[in-house]
């Protein structure tokens, strides 16, 4: 019998053992099992989504051997990994937990990962604009998610922006500014000092 134990990927994380235990990788019978399955597969998306500054998951990616969610939806030390079907369970079952929103809507295959919640990404997005004095300045979304300087928003899915500004708008900490049909500028936003 193989004794399971932790093993740090070639990016440095560390995958717990749970993730050489070969029933993980199948989707269980027994509604107990899955879910307990299902709760260490949401904290290695969510954790590892985090250590990589990954943003969106799909159920293609389970046949991605090279890609850049393979290290934790493939084992090659046990020769196991997540099919697409199984994985698009999980996809679902994270919107159902507000762990991750279908993106693009209306379809089930492709998902935001929340390793944040809005609300914090929302805090975040207005202690960045405070720390580098972008209070009453005009950025635009693309500034945010494209800056000078490399930041925790750096390609940030837009929807998930979006969100973020809209959570500080109903505190009057943000407003957005549309752009006029055919300006270079397009949505834009506008910080305020203010409390949550």
């Amino acid at each position: 019998m193989q004794t399971l134990s932790t093993f740090k990927t070639p990016s440095g994380y560390t995958l717990p053992s749970i993730h050489s235990y070969p029933g993980l990788y199948t989707q269980q019978p027994n509604p107990t099992t899955e879910a307990s399955s299902f709760d260490v597969w949401s904290k290695l998306i969510t954790s590892y989504g985090r250590f990589k500054n990954l943003f969106i998951l799909r159920a293609e990616d389970a046949s991605i051997k090279d890609g850049q969610w393979a290290e934790i939806l493939v084992n090659p030390r046990i020769k196991r990994g997540l099919t697409e079907k199984h994985l698009e369970s999980i996809l679902s079952r994270l919107v159902s937990n507000k762990l991750a929103e279908f993106e693009p809507p209306n379809q089930t295959k492709s998902v935001i990962v929340y390793w944040r919640k809005p609300e914090e990404w929302a805090e975040a997005l207005h202690d960045w604009a405070n720390q580098t004095g972008q209070f009453n300045t005009i950025l635009t979304l693309y500034e945010i998610q494209n800056p000078d300087i490399p930041s925790a928003f750096t390609d940030i899915p837009l929807p998930l922006l979006r969100r973020a500004i809209n959570i500080l708008s109903v505190t009057s900490r943000a407003q957005f500014i549309e752009g006029t049909a055919g300006s270079h500028m397009g949505t834009a936003v506008r910080f305020f000092p203010g409390h949550t």
